[in-house]
């Protein structure tokens, strides 16, 4: 008993916990301690059956110039169960997309229009992910099943479980109230730095030719360090970001 108590003496000393405000009741085996309290900002009861207070480090949430919530979990990759994580796309473009559920009716539309277009992201020096809260079993099940049957006949990237949704949360696309994801899409950089984060509710599917598009002008800028106008597509005129070299593009397309 001794020996608990210093070491509760020793985590109050050296720990701090942020709490977020709740009101629930606590019993510790000890005297009057079957309460109800509601923390304020960051209280907690101690071993002494006091208020304490403690500071949880705060949750990464997801934005734009900032880098990519790390993530690692079981996929289907090429037909067989593997661990892949955000650290094995270092050094090339990601993207990471999140649908509701497997064995659905647009997933599976979208998911083989990613697949059939997997080479080109590839030529351009990105990778793609797709994910959802299924699990490992249900995504290759789902894999194997013939596309005329609304199965995926065989894919080119992998698939993503995420069966404790909290990937889907640290992106920031989980739907309490559904129980799984809004059809989120993720462009991370060659340094891990999110660049665009587009969310499109269920009924409709995301069009393949614009997240191309997205990805070639990202990889563009990044080279060159000019931008990309309204409706810009490979191969068409560039801006340049300053008041005198905008003004070239201006007259070309202004004549």
């Amino acid at each position: 008993m001794r020996s608990a108590t210093k070491l509760f003496k020793n985590f109050n000393k050296c720990v701090q916990l942020n709490v977020v405000k709740s009101t629930s009741t606590l019993n510790f085996g000890l005297k009057n301690t079957n309460r109800q309290f509601t923390t304020s900002n960051s209280d907690i009861l101690n071993y002494k059956n006091q208020y304490q207070r403690f500071s949880l480090p705060e949750k990464h949430q997801i934005r734009i110039r900032k880098p990519a919530p790390a993530f690692k979990g079981e996929a289907v990759v090429n037909g067989e169960f593997k661990t892949i994580s955000l650290d094995d796309y270092k050094g090339k473009y990601l993207y990471l997309f999140f649908y509701p559920l497997d064995f659905t009716f647009v997933c599976p539309t979208e998911i083989i229009a990613f697949s059939n277009a997997a080479e080109e992201f590839r030529k351009n020096g990105c990778e793609i992910v797709g994910c959802s809260i299924d699990s490992p079993f249900t995504h290759l099940a789902w894999i194997n099943t013939p596309r005329k049957d609304g199965g995926l006949g065989g894919i080119n990237f992998p698939l993503l479980s995420d069966l404790t949704h909290q990937i889907s949360k640290d992106y920031g696309v989980f739907i309490e109230e559904d129980g799984h994801t809004i059809r989120g899409s993720i462009i991370i950089g060659q340094d891990g730095v999110v660049k665009h984060i587009s969310m499109n509710d269920n009924p409709v599917g995301r069009s393949v030719d614009e997240a191309l598009r997205l990805l070639k002008g990202y990889k563009h800028t990044d080279q060159f360090g000019e931008v990309c106008p309204a409706n810009w597509q490979e191969g068409d005129r560039i801006m340049k970001p300053d008041p005198k070299g905008s003004k070239e593009y201006f007259n070309a397309v202004n004549q």
